[in-house]
């Protein structure tokens, strides 16, 4: 499968998208105020460990603490003995042992130079099938080197590791390992043995790292360019370590079109194609310097029309946004992102038939694409559920599902699909990495507070009632202001005798009406015209 790579830049936003073989693929959006930090390395302080969750969390500088799981530390932070200072082994060994600990600094710590000082307790336990059961040598207040894996959402924080990677063109490079790992892609034995002999005499035993697909037949020299390159990156990293204060920044991955260089574009790649000069020459020079081969594959793209309307794909762009998406046999996909999952409803619409079961199996059949399409445009991550047209036959069941396994085989997250339930609901989990589309372009609306509904203008009216029911049981005022949303002053306003004239007749009260367009429409403010304020928070409905 052949692919293109399309950059647009503009002042306030990077887009980019993948097409392959003509259709899109994937698509990303970075904002330069808001740069991605999937992949930044922290100095961080564990703020807290709780067994009970089997983690720790970890002060980066975030408003909320990071998620370090336990499964998440490295081995460098693992122990197979619990440590208890409440031992009363005194022997000279241990005593000098205690010693070095306590003179250790809180850098050495976090570069793994030496292990924590207990503090009294027993270090947290954890288990796995694999290695059994080990100590996590975390304590409250050390200094800790993370690496963040997953952005926040909703009101979660993000999700670090302290199994730091450092990614390069060809290789991963890994400062707390001695794993030298090469990529299942990579099958030829040679090829595999000759790669894994270059690695031990550049790095010898002190570091690890892991070779990409990319090192297929690279040169010594390619690839120690850039291992001398990622080597230098942690080396600064070490020394800015004992410079700076937790939390602390120690390192910033690179800008989206860098990383869509690094990671995605490769032998398969047909071309690259940007409409900024300035992140045309960054992209060449970077070229340049880690495959001048693929040079020739970058392109600057000169015409008058958008770089996205130029090669078709604004309008699948579009479709990112909507709530509906439309089918091409008239039915539709519905998209609704609850708390912990995504759900997507599948309608026929306009599709009819004689046979239901024909029906639906062509209008879930045009649905299963375009929903691994959307998952992918979406980046949507967690928890999915498809609410598919009803079938009868198991056997179209069946094939639902594995045509759906077929389309998501290109998806580089990590997924696993259930087949379909009694009830036709087809259960998705997707890797979650970064925010996806839809919570990276919108805010929470103010009036609806995130719901996506506002209350009716019956309830509005009705809460307008009662405010004046307190109102006049606490005051003898009969003048008004009444700020309200346009909606509802039409509201108010409506009828031979209209619902505010009801109001001030009822409450013996004179009320105007003055329309505020800033106002959500099921809020309102009321005014004393002789004390000259709003009094809406005095009296409480």
């Amino acid at each position: 499968m052949k692919k293109d790579i399309l950059i647009n830049s503009g002042v306030n936003e990077v887009r980019a998208a993948i097409v392959e073989d003509g259709n899109l693929a994937e698509y990303f959006i970075e904002f330069p105020e808001r740069r991605r930090i999937v992949g930044n390395i922290y100095l961080g302080k564990v703020s807290n460990v709780v067994q009970g969750l089997n983690a720790a969390f970890v002060d980066i500088g975030f408003k909320n603490d990071a998620f370090l799981h336990f499964s998440d530390v490295d081995e460098s932070l693992e122990s197979s003995i619990i440590i208890d200072e409440s031992d009363e082994d005194d022997s000279p060994s241990k005593k000098k042992n205690n010693k070095s600990k306590n003179e250790e600094s809180s850098s050495d710590i976090a570069l793994r130079n030496s292990l924590p000082k207990p503090g009294g307790k027993k270090a947290p336990k954890f288990s796995t099938k694999k290695t059994g059961e080990f100590a996590i040598n975390l304590s409250v207040g050390q200094d800790v080197i993370v690496q963040v894996t997953r952005e926040a959402y909703s009101n979660k924080g993000v999700k670090v590791t302290s199994k730091i990677s450092i990614a390069g063109r060809y290789l991963v490079f890994l400062p707390f390992d001695n794993l030298l790992g090469v990529s299942q892609k990579i099958q030829s034995y040679d090829e595999r043995k000759r790669l894994r002999k270059i690695m031990i005499e550049l790095g010898g035993k002190k570091y690890g790292c892991i070779m990409r697909t990319a090192t297929m037949n690279k040169t010594r020299k390619e690839l120690k360019n850039d291992w001398d390159h990622l080597r230098s990156l942690w080396l600064e990293m070490e020394t800015r370590i004992s410079k700076v204060n937790a939390p602390a920044l120690l390192y910033q991955d690179v800008t989206l079109s860098k990383s869509l260089v690094r990671d995605q574009f490769g032998n398969n790649t047909r071309s690259l194609i940007v409409d900024s000069k300035r992140l045309y020459k960054d992209i060449c020079d970077y070229l340049n310097w880690t495959a001048p081969s693929f040079v020739e594959k970058v392109h600057l793209h000169l015409s008058d029309t958008s770089i996205f309307d130029y090669y078709g794909i604004e309008e699948k762009i579009n479709t990112i946004y909507q709530r509906n998406v439309h089918l091409p046999g008239g039915g539709s996909l519905v998209f609704d992102q609850a708390e912990a999952m995504l759900v997507i409803d599948v309608n026929s619409g306009k599709q009819t038939g004689a046979d239901q079961e024909k029906t639906a199996v062509k209008t879930n059949s045009e649905a299963l694409k375009e929903i691994a399409q959307q998952i992918r445009l979406r980046d949507i991550g967690g928890m999915i559920v498809v609410d598919f047209i009803d079938m009868v036959k198991e056997s179209n069941r069946k094939k639902l599902y594995n045509d759906f396994r077929k389309y998501m085989s290109g998806d580089r997250a990590k997924w696993v699909a259930f087949p379909l339930s009694q009830l036709g609901l087809l259960q998705i989990t997707r890797q979650r990495i970064n925010q996806n589309i839809g919570e990276k372009v919108t805010d929470i609306c103010p009036n609806c507070r995130g719901v996506g509904r506002v209350s009716s203008s019956n309830v509005n009216l009705n809460q307008i009632e009662r405010w004046l029911k307190n109102f006049k049981i606490y005051s003898k005022e009969f003048r008004l202001l009444l700020r309200v949303h346009p909606r509802i002053a039409e509201e108010l306003n409506k009828g031979a005798m209209s619902k505010v004239s009801k109001l001030m007749f009822k409450y013996f009260v004179r009320i105007k009406i003055i329309q505020d367009d800033s106002i959500a429409q099921d809020q309102f403010k009321f005014f004393s015209v002789r004390q000259q304020k709003e009094v809406t928070g005095e009296y409480p409905f």
